[in-house]
C-alpha cells in the first residue's frame, strides 16, 4: 500500500487518505480482517498529524469499509451480507447510478462529478452559517420556505424575465419533491396527463405511483411534436403537460419560440396546465425560451432546483405558481414532511447573496461547453448517431445504430462503465438502443474507449 498525497490540493488530506485506502481495499481485494497500519505508524510514514489519520480512518468506518476494535486498531470490514446484496438486486436498474461504487464510471448519470463542485465556497457558506446563524442549524423552516432564500430567488428570476411575488414561491426538497407535491395537489388516480417521450424516468415512476395515466408526446429537436400533440388533444382531455423547455432530459434540446407560443395556445384552447421543469436552467449560455416568462404563470407552473449545479446532497428546489396553489402545496408539504431543510436553504441563500453561486455556474457552463464540443466530435468521428446537437447543458442522446442496448451494456461492463438504458426514458419502458450520455464524464479514457470500440469501422 502506497499513498500519494498532494499537499497543494484543495481536497483535505484526510479525504485523500480515505479515497486512496478505499481504492486499495477494493482494487487489491484485501481480505476482511486485514489490519491497517496503526495511526501512529501511518502518521509517521506520511509525515502527518495523528488527528489527520484518525479523521481518514473514521471516514472509512462511517462508510462501512473499516471497523475499529478497541485496543487493537482498525481492520478491513466484511462486505455487506447476502441479504443486503439480494435486496440491491431487486431494485430497479435506474437506481444503479445512485450506488456508492467509486469504481464505475457513471456515463449516464444526471449530475456533474464531485470534483467539479466548489468545495471551498460551499465550505465557507456552511462555516458562515454555523458561526453567524447558529439557530438555523436547529430550527424548522417556514411553510413557504426560508424568506431570505425566496427573496434571492425573486431577484434571480427577474434576470430570466420571470417576475413573481414572494408569495408565489415555495421551496422544496429538490425538483422531484416539487413534482410530487404537484401530483398530489393537481391529480387523482385515473387522471390523464401528457409527458414527453423520451423524458424524465423518475417523473414516469412518480405518476405511475399516483395512479395517473400518461399519454406520450414525441420530443423533437425543437420541442414536443406539435402534430402528435394536437392529434392526442383531439381525442383526450389531459389535466397537465409536463415538459423541459431548456436542455431537455435526455435529448439536450430546447424549445423554439414558435413551438412555445403554440403550446400556450393549445393549453388555453384545451384547458390544461403546463408544468415546466427547468432544473437545468443555470447551464444556460445563450438566450432561451421559457414558458413561465411568456405566460406569467397563468397556466404554467415552474419548477427548478439547485441539486444539479450546487450539490445533490443539498436538496433545495422550488415551485412558482399562483398564490392559491402555492398555499395548497405548502399545506401538503407540511402534512407530509413538516417543511424543508432550513440549513440547506440557508446555504443556498448565502451562496446566492455572496455571488459565489453565479461564479460557480459560470465555471460549470464553461467546462460543460468544452466537454460538449469534444464529445460531439468524438461521437461523430466514431460514427455514432446523435439525436440533435445540444446548445448547452450536460446531455447527449445518441446511439450507434448497430448495437442493441444489451450489447452496449456488455461492452460497457468490460470497461467499468455504468450506462443509463434508453428504455428508462420511455413512458411505457419499451426497449431501444439510445443512450443518455453525460458529457461531464465522457472525457474519461474508459468512455473514449467505449465510443471507439462500438464505433463504425468506416468512421473517420
Amino acid at each position: 500500500m502506497r499513498l500519494e498525497l498532494d499537499r497543494a490540493s484543495r481536497q483535505p488530506l484526510a479525504q485523500q487518505i480515505a479515497d486512496q485506502l478505499r481504492a486499495w481495499i477494493r482494487h487489491s481485494r484485501v481480505r476482511p480482517g486485514t489490519r491497517l497500519p496503526s495511526i501512529r505508524q501511518l502518521a509517521k510514514e506520511q509525515q502527518l498529524s495523528q488527528s489527520c489519520v484518525i479523521d481518514a480512518y473514521d471516514r472509512l468506518v462511517a462508510l462501512g469499509l473499516l471497523e475499529s476494535r478497541h485496543g487493537a486498531g482498525f481492520f478491513v470490514a466484511a462486505p455487506p451480507g447476502r441479504e443486503e446484496s439480494e435486496w440491491r438486486e431487486t431494485m430497479e436498474p435506474a437506481w444503479g447510478q445512485f450506488s456508492d461504487s467509486g469504481e464505475q464510471l457513471k456515463l449516464g448519470c444526471g449530475w456533474v462529478p464531485d470534483s467539479w463542485g466548489d468545495q471551498e465556497e460551499l465550505g465557507y457558506a456552511i462555516r458562515h452559517i454555523t458561526r453567524c446563524q447558529p439557530a438555523d442549524l436547529f430550527d424548522y423552516s417556514t411553510p413557504l420556505g426560508l424568506p431570505a432564500l425566496r427573496q434571492q430567488l425573486q431577484q434571480r428570476l427577474r434576470q430570466i424575465d420571470i417576475h413573481v411575488e414572494q408569495e408565489q414561491i415555495l421551496t422544496t426538497n429538490g425538483g422531484s419533491h416539487a413534482l410530487d407535491l404537484l401530483a398530489r395537489a393537481l391529480l387523482k388516480p385515473g387522471d390523464t396527463v401528457l409527458v414527453e417521450s423520451p423524458g424524465y424516468y423518475n417523473l414516469f415512476n412518480l405518476l405511475k405511483f399516483h395512479g395517473v395515466k400518461m399519454l406520450a408526446v414525441p420530443r423533437a429537436g425543437n420541442g414536443p411534436d406539435l402534430a402528435a400533440l394536437e392529434a392526442i388533444l383531439a381525442r383526450h382531455r389531459p389535466k397537465c403537460l409536463f415538459i423541459n423547455s431548456l436542455f431537455h432530459n435526455p435529448t439536450g434540446t430546447c424549445l423554439t419560440p414558435a413551438v412555445a407560443h403554440r403550446l400556450l395556445q393549445l393549453a388555453e384552447a384545451h384547458d390544461f396546465l403546463i408544468v415546466e421543469d427547468d432544473i437545468y436552467a443555470d447551464f444556460q449560455n445563450h438566450p432561451g425560451v421559457r414558458l413561465a416568462a411568456l405566460d406569467s404563470l397563468r397556466r404554467v407552473i415552474y419548477v427548478s432546483s439547485f441539486s444539479k449545479t450546487l450539490s445533490c446532497s443539498l436538496r433545495v428546489g422550488y415551485v412558482l405558481a399562483q398564490p392559491e396553489l402555492i398555499r395548497q402545496l405548502a399545506n401538503i408539504k407540511m402534512y407530509t414532511g413538516i417543511g424543508t431543510q432550513r440549513f440547506a436553504e440557508c446555504v443556498a441563500a448565502q451562496l446566492l447573496s455572496s455571488g459565489a453561486y453565479r461564479k460557480l455556474t459560470q465555471r460549470l457552463r464553461l467546462r460543460l461547453n468544452r466537454q460538449m464540443a469534444a464529445t460531439l466530435q468524438t461521437l461523430e468521428a466514431n460514427g455514432w448517431q446523435v439525436f440533435a446537437e445540444p446548445q448547452g447543458g450536460m446531455f447527449i442522446w445518441a446511439r450507434t445504430g448497430r448495437h442493441s442496448f444489451k450489447a452496449m451494456q456488455a461492452e460497457a461492463a468490460k470497461r467499468g462503465i455504468l450506462l443509463s438504458p434508453g428504455s428508462g426514458f420511455m413512458p411505457s419502458g419499451e426497449d431501444n438502443d439510445w443512450l443518455r450520455i453525460n458529457v461531464a464524464y465522457a472525457g474519461d479514457a474508459r468512455a473514449l474507449g467505449f465510443f471507439e470500440g462500438l464505433g463504425s469501422p468506416q468512421a473517420g
